[in-house]
């Protein structure tokens, strides 16, 4: 347990920071597993809006400061890499 006044304003500062990155975490999360449902059910045209609200959470969860901005960036990548994926498997069925 903290002793003195100012780290136990820190620990109730980094308290109410972690909460708020778990939600802008769980948001985005969130976002990702929805666009990668839509993509294995063959939805193309709700596709291209749940890619733009994952990449919309990503991003505001790097702005602010959840995730680093390199590890944003590699979500994204990684996210259209499995979608293209999935939709190209998809087609060729």
């Amino acid at each position: 347990m903290a002793n003195s006044r100012s780290a136990k304003k820190r620990v109730r500062s980094s308290e109410r920071k972690r909460i708020v990155n778990q939600i802008a975490k769980t948001k985005f999360r969130t976002a990702v597993k929805k666009a990668i449902l839509s993509a294995e059910s063959g939805e193309t045209e709700d596709l291209s809006s749940k890619i733009s609200e994952a990449f919309s959470k990503i991003d505001k969860a790097a702005k602010i400061g959840a995730i680093h901005k390199n590890q944003a960036s590699r979500r994204k990548s990684r996210l259209i890499k499995k979608i293209r994926a999935l939709t190209s498997q998809k087609q060729t069925n």
